[in-house]
């Protein structure tokens, strides 16, 4: 008996030791990828909550305080929409604290790299505690939601913007032939893909028989606009490249189906309409996979690119001083540096602030952008509210896109980074 427990309190020793040295690797090296494993944790739980939640909270009479119980799509829902209010109450309470943090010798550096364990006890309490909430604030959260989703896929433009400018340049500056060939290449198989895949569209979406009109508006207006980004991008008086603009029209015929394929399983100029089990199993899988990586890495991109302060340079040591006098100005130099504050790598506000606009934004992917009028809670993502954000966002794409090419000459006084 001594034997079992004199070897259990060493394996409990040893559990939290690793729990310890882990918390510890964390805060050093890997914070960012920890905050993006509660914010996947989060849509785990959103996930399980939305199928399994519904009969738990008909049993909640704060809740369920209808004269008839709503339907089991309600609860599903609210339950998506209780764990995102937590979620977001996480990560904006980080952004408002870390709030002008510019060097690492600011306390708050620490609370955003360090104590871990604390940090996960807060978020599970605030989800558990969203749930104690009446439903009249989940009511306005969810407003509030669509409005800053749509500020998440703004933020997702302007990074993929930022993006594809990057790696043009990063190609250009080798200055060899083979990088060109590469770009060329790139370009017109991205120029092929999104015409081809417009072409496909207009099958799916144009069915023969039905007034189809305002899809194939949708459609034409998407191959107009990548061929006004191949125009403007290669005139002679606009500093373009044709690689952002085959990138930019790619994703612009992504957005375009996703618009599309987000309209009502009921409607007639919906192609996919009689493939609606097929179709949503697909959205389920690939869609918040996609969904997935696509908010972690505008997370991550956005609090790297967002540096506001760059690191000091090392000052140089001047020659030809006496050794007492070169230790001196040494031991001097370490105490400075010691004194010296570093610059953060990336904001901290904005890192946290993406991750809260995340949150409301996958709330929306999981419960359809709509209320209790779901059309199925097999069906992620589906209703006309989608259907319109994601052509808006197409057009938003587009419009800031030219901007970046136009700009330089309508503002000429202005610089342009």
């Amino acid at each position: 008996m001594w034997a079992a427990s004199c070897l259990s309190s060493c394996c409990a020793a040893c559990t939290c030791g690793l729990c310890t040295s882990v918390a510890s690797g964390i805060s050093g090296r890997s914070a960012r990828i920890a905050y993006c494993g509660l914010f996947g944790l989060s849509l785990i739980i959103s996930w399980i909550l939305r199928e399994v939640a519904a009969p738990l909270l008909e049993k909640i009479p704060w809740i369920n305080t209808f004269s008839h119980t709503p339907s089991k799509e309600w609860f599903q829902i609210d339950a998506v929409l209780r764990v995102s209010l937590g979620n977001f109450l996480f990560f904006i309470i980080f952004a408002l604290m870390m709030i002008g943090v510019k060097d690492q010798n600011d306390k708050r550096d620490s609370w955003h790299h360090g104590g871990w364990i604390a940090k996960i006890v807060v978020w599970g309490l605030l989800i558990i505690l969203m749930f104690f909430l009446p439903n009249v604030i989940i009511t306005i959260y969810e407003t509030l939601s669509k409005f800053g989703s749509g500020l998440f896929l703004l933020v997702q433009v302007i990074i993929l913007l930022d993006f594809t400018h990057s790696w043009n340049d990063a190609w250009v500056e080798k200055d060899e032939r083979k990088w060109y060939i590469a770009l060329l290449s790139i370009s017109v198989a991205c120029y092929i893909i999104t015409y081809v895949f417009s072409g496909i569209l207009f099958m799916w979406f144009n069915p023969s028989g039905h007034d189809c009109s305002l899809n194939v508006f949708f459609i034409v207006m998407t191959m107009i606009l990548a061929f006004a980004f191949a125009v403007i991008a290669l005139h002679p008086q606009v500093n373009g490249s044709l690689l952002p603009a085959s990138v930019i029209s790619v994703y612009c015929a992504y957005l375009c189906y996703s618009g599309l394929s987000s309209e009502p399983r009921d409607y007639a100029c919906n192609g996919l309409h009689n493939h609606s089990k097929a179709v949503s199993t697909g959205t389920l899988i690939l869609g918040m996979l996609t969904t997935v990586l696509s908010v972690l890495y505008s997370a991550v991109r956005a609090g790297s690119s967002t540096t506001f302060l760059s690191p000091p340079s090392s000052p140089k040591s001047g020659g030809g001083k006496p050794l007492l006098e070169s230790k001196e100005l040494e031991a001097g130099k370490e105490d400075k540096k010691e004194s010296e504050a570093r610059p953060v790598t990336y904001n901290y506000t904005f890192f946290h602030l993406i991750f809260a606009l995340a949150s409301m934004y996958s709330a929306m992917l999981l419960t359809g952008w709509t209320g209790s009028n779901a059309d199925s809670t097999e069906l992620v993502d589906v209703g006309w509210t989608s259907v319109w954000v994601r052509i808006c966002t197409e057009w938003v794409t587009a419009g800031l896109y030219l901007w970046s090419l136009v700009a330089p000459l309508i503002l000429p006084d202005r610089e342009f980074s």
